[in-house]
């Protein structure tokens, strides 16, 4: 498995990339179209983090965001979304790698309460809406029961 997380946060030059919603999407869909030729896998992860829950002192949204891209790949993005959590793509990351990832994630950033949800091209989904949806249900999901869980689609 890749490591999909440098071992010292680095800046947005080494990092992954913060973004919009809408250039979000279209990253989304351009991946979709080169991982359907190429053949490799793409995750998007929808990950909420309770108010008040890092240790780190990075509480507003923005502020996480952008310390999530400093521990992702430069083939990775993230994105703030207008409902509060987050939206990441992780390119060539398979379904199964999402646990781990969130695990590292979690860690480094210190935080004690979130929720998330998983999808992936081509496994679980073959459109980027799909994906979307999927994630943003499963993370709904996942903060129904009690939070601190990743749901993946399968």
């Amino acid at each position: 498995m890749p490591d999909l997380f440098s071992s010292e946060p680095r800046g947005f030059a080494g990092g992954g990339w913060l973004v919009d919603e809408p250039l979000f999407r279209f990253l989304v869909d351009f991946e979709i179209q080169k991982a359907q030729r190429l053949r490799y896998s793409i995750s998007l992860v929808c990950f909420a983090i309770e108010p008040a829950s890092t240790g780190n002192g990075e509480s507003s949204p923005v502020n996480l965001a952008e310390s999530i891209t400093h521990y992702l790949r430069g083939t990775d993005a993230v994105a703030l979304w207008t409902q509060g959590w987050l939206a990441l793509l992780l390119v060539d990351a398979e379904t199964a790698h999402i646990p781990s990832i969130l695990d590292r994630l979690t860690a480094r950033l210190q935080t004690t309460g979130w929720s998330a949800g998983g999808s992936s091209y081509p496994r679980t989904a073959a459109r980027a809406e799909d994906m979307l949806h999927q994630a943003a249900d499963l993370l709904a999901r996942a903060k129904e029961e009690g939070g601190n869980r990743l749901y993946v689609a399968s």
